[in-house]
């Protein structure tokens, strides 16, 4: 059973964390448009590299298994 009080209580708690994620976002040092598309550019050759990578190793482990399922 929920009472005024403790509904008030709620609401002004989450008041105090909205203000707090709103006080703290202001602290944040958002990227320029320049380093945005610098960092985009280098988690798309990651994710390009982690690929090949993966897909050579799996090519040559299927590779290898075929030979000894033989």
């Amino acid at each position: 059973m929920t009472t005024q009080a403790n509904t008030n209580a709620k609401a002004k708690n989450l008041g105090k964390y909205l203000r707090g994620v709103k006080s703290e976002l202001k602290k944040v040092n958002w990227p320029n448009k320049a380093e945005l598309k610098n960092h985009t550019g280098v988690v798309i050759a990651s994710c390009i590299l982690a690929t090949i990578v993966l897909w050579a190793l799996d090519t040559f482990f299927g590779f290898g298994l075929g030979l000894i399922i033989r």
